[in-house]
């Protein structure tokens, strides 16, 4: 039978990119998302092969529902992710921080532990994360402790929830609406610095994360795994 994946956020960017590769692998896909527009426009995108559902990861009543109508589950990816609690740790506001751990933190585990009803035994569930987590880049204490604590919970299910496969992708720099709320030039400048000092000589695509996704799901003896895909930029992050 075609295995069923349910991508939470895949409206956009990553999980969008997550999506096209999952249906190109003949999996039955499921997308959400927030914002009912951009839903119809991703659902649009995919050619009428996915099906979706506007839901917020944090509302925890309506995930629990979503999972329940659907019935049985293969893979649940969860790229859902708040605001940027990014700039100098002495201006970091509470509020700022808050919002940043609602968005990620609790949207990721709410959307986990409401597909845990349906999700299937041999199945798997991969986080999104981000390469701050562990990169030491001034500038990022937030990111890096919200990141930081997706990833912690990744070897802990693994074992807890098995045999049920509990992976993340950490992504690097990815050119994603993520970075929309900077203006072009000056994200076009972040970009250029970026693919500079990362070995890979370019920033990443959706679709490179979209692979690594890929291929999470389709190894059954990976678990307990945090996969970093930044183009070797944590190798040289000291040359930011």
């Amino acid at each position: 039978m075609t295995e069923r994946i349910v991508i939470i956020g895949g409206t956009s960017g990553i999980g969008l990119a997550a999506a096209e590769r999952q249906l190109a692998e003949g999996r039955e896909v499921v997308i959400t998302g927030r914002d009912a527009d951009r839903l119809a426009a991703a659902l649009e995108k995919l050619g009428g092969a996915a099906t979706g559902q506007s839901v917020d990861a944090c509302d925890e009543t309506a995930m629990r529902a979503f999972f329940a109508g659907l019935g049985k589950v293969d893979h649940v990816v969860i790229t859902a992710t708040g605001t940027s609690a990014g700039g100098p740790f002495k201006d970091l506001t509470v509020d700022a921080l808050r919002t940043a751990v609602e968005g990620k933190l609790v949207a990721q585990t709410v959307a986990a532990q409401a597909a845990l009803g349906v999700l299937a035994p041999e199945g798997s569930l991969t986080f999104i994360t981000a390469g701050s987590s562990g990169a030491s880049l001034p500038g990022t204490a937030g990111l890096a402790a919200v990141n930081a604590a997706v990833e912690a919970m990744v070897p802990v299910l693994a074992v807890e929830l098995a045999p049920v496969r509990v992976n993340a992708v950490s992504p690097g720099v990815i050119a994603t609406p993520w970075w929309d709320w900077m203006p072009a030039e000056a994200r076009q400048q972040a970009f250029d610095g970026y693919a500079k000092v990362t070995p890979a000589g370019r920033v990443g695509a959706a679709e490179d994360i979209a692979d690594a996704i890929g291929y999470l799901i389709g190894n059954s003896y990976t678990t307990g795994t945090v996969l970093s895909v930044d183009g070797g930029l944590r190798l040289n992050a000291a040359a930011l």
